[in-house]
């Protein structure tokens, strides 16, 4: 793999985007107007507790409180010495009532763990996490835990021991060991372990001190936070446009990563660098509906407010053998395609796929591996079931910030967000049966009709023997104007 990470730094915004072999596969967009959120740990105050629905809300100084569920409550932890997988999450077997856990009026120590998305507040959770480089921090917990895509069982049980040996009985809180850590040596971990207690530190003091509520420690911005999350040996170059963000960059890495250092670059060409590497045009491509596959074939991307759909399609492609072997083919470019697109929209939550259907039981296995083994280099953690006898491939994919189209677009003010428009015809009919309306509720002389051009001139000319028609029926003229900032769907109807 020959991966590279381009940073494109404005005043407004901050754009990572992470290329593989020339090939985009992730972007990440951050704006100075409304950073995320995920990471940033706040002392709040309870405002509602909800029995019925095991949560509370949360005041943590912003403009809507924060949910806070009784599964992400922590509770005390009496066993310092108990290992765990990263996933396991103590608490989330057995759910205390939320009402023996808070109350109105209770300070409370949150982190966010879901930036707030459309009218919901920012999830939180008491388990706070503090990341570095090879570790993640976990004050209230007394444990050791391993990240599951670290598989090797040698490996786990090397980096466990390794991590022992440099904490101290008395060590408050436990830690994670993160997937980056996979062949680090004991140096790696001592200078992570430093940094993170230093962290911790500072945070406890503001703790003490801070009111609620309001925000204790805010995350890395989103430039220093992909040296410290993203940055592997798969990378083999790192280019930012500013200069000072890549001295920044260059001071946190000498303090934490040293041996990235020489693999980042300030670039200073005359061409933009998103240009330079067709950034631009993939982020245009990355909002459309459709998605055209190599071979002909094409998938379509729709979102609805509970999941994303995602439809594959033959399209153009004929392949040259049978039938069979063309489905096979297409499901598995499309298989490749999904996940790219997955992460490079950044899509969350329930995705339902619908390839093409199969009959070989093979085939079907072999595009399921493909499809997993494609959703393998997302750092996003996935849940996939089997193809299911109508084609169909249930998952999820974790969500903690909004997607590439719910940063960049806003709903459309024409169609309000429904992607179709009615036709001038359907606006005319409607006009027509308003007056009627309008004549049967208030007395008027005449009416005057204010709408867009296209609908004013399809009463001039399709539908101007209705028109007739209706003065005729109610016994009053009707005047047309055209209003050129009016929308197709949008007209007035004035009494005189």
């Amino acid at each position: 793999m020959s991966e590279e990470l381009l940073l494109n730094i404005t005043p407004q915004e901050i754009r990572v985007a992470l290329v593989d072999n020339g090939v985009l596969q992730e972007l990440q967009i951050e704006r100075s107007s409304h950073r995320g959120l995920v990471g940033n740990i706040y002392k709040g105050i309870v405002r509602r507790v909800l029995p019925g629905m095991q949560a509370a809300f949360i005041d943590i100084g912003l403009e809507r409180t924060g949910f806070l569920h009784a599964a992400d409550i922590q509770e005390e932890e009496t066993d310092p010495g108990s290992e765990t997988d990263v996933e396991t999450r103590p608490g989330h077997s057995e759910v205390r009532n939320v009402s023996t856990l808070l109350h109105e009026g209770q300070e409370v120590v949150v982190q966010v763990i879901k930036d707030p998305l459309g009218s919901k507040g920012a999830r939180l959770s008491t388990r706070i996490t503090l990341p570095g480089r090879f570790l993640v921090y976990m004050p209230y917990v007394p444990r050791i835990g391993v990240s599951g895509r670290i598989e090797s069982p040698e490996e786990r049980t090397r980096l466990k021991g390794i991590l022992k040996s440099l904490i101290p009985p008395d060590e408050p809180g436990g830690f994670i060991i993160r997937t980056l850590a996979e062949g680090v040596e004991e140096i790696d971990f001592s200078s992570d372990l430093d940094f993170l207690r230093r962290l911790w530190q500072s945070i406890r003091a503001r703790l003490e001190t801070h009111p609620a509520p309001g925000e204790i420690h805010r995350d890395l911005n989103l430039a220093l936070r992909v040296m410290r999350d993203v940055m592997s040996d798969n990378i083999q170059r790192v280019r930012i446009d500013s200069r000072e963000t890549f001295e920044a960059a260059l001071s946190f890495c000498q303090g934490i990563i040293p041996e990235v250092v020489d693999r980042i670059e300030l670039y200073a060409g005359d061409r933009p660098l998103f240009d330079l590497y067709n950034v631009e045009d993939e982020i245009d491509r990355a909002l459309q509906r459709r998605v055209t596959l190599k071979s002909g074939a094409y998938l379509v991307i729709d979102h609805t407010e509970a999941l994303t759909a995602i439809d594959v399609n033959t399209g153009g492609f004929v392949g040259r053998r049978n039938q069979e072997e063309t489905i096979l083919k297409t499901n598995l470019e499309a298989a490749a395609a999904i996940a790219r697109q997955l992460r490079l929209r950044n899509i969350g939550g329930m995705i339902i796929i619908d390839f093409i259907d199969m009959e070989d039981p093979e085939h079907k296995r072999r595009v399921q591996r493909a499809l997993e083994k494609a959703l393998q280099g997302d750092r996003a953690r996935s849940t996939v079931t089997q193809i299911s006898t109508l084609g169909l491939v249930e998952m999820t994919r974790k969500r903690t910030r909004e997607s590439l189209a719910q940063i960049l677009c806003e709903p459309c003010p024409y169609c309000q967000g429904r992607g179709i428009m009615k036709t001038p015809e359907t606006i005319c009919y409607e006009i027509l049966r308003e007056i009627v309306r309008e004549t049967r509720a208030y007395p008027a002389e005449r009416f005057v009709v204010l709408a867009a051009a296209g609908v004013v001139e399809r009463l001039l000319d399709d539908e101007s023997a209705s028109l007739a028609s209706l003065e005729e029926f109610i016994g009053r003229p009707v005047r047309l104007q055209a209003e050129a900032t009016y929308t197709q769907e949008q007209y007035d109807i004035i009494l005189m």
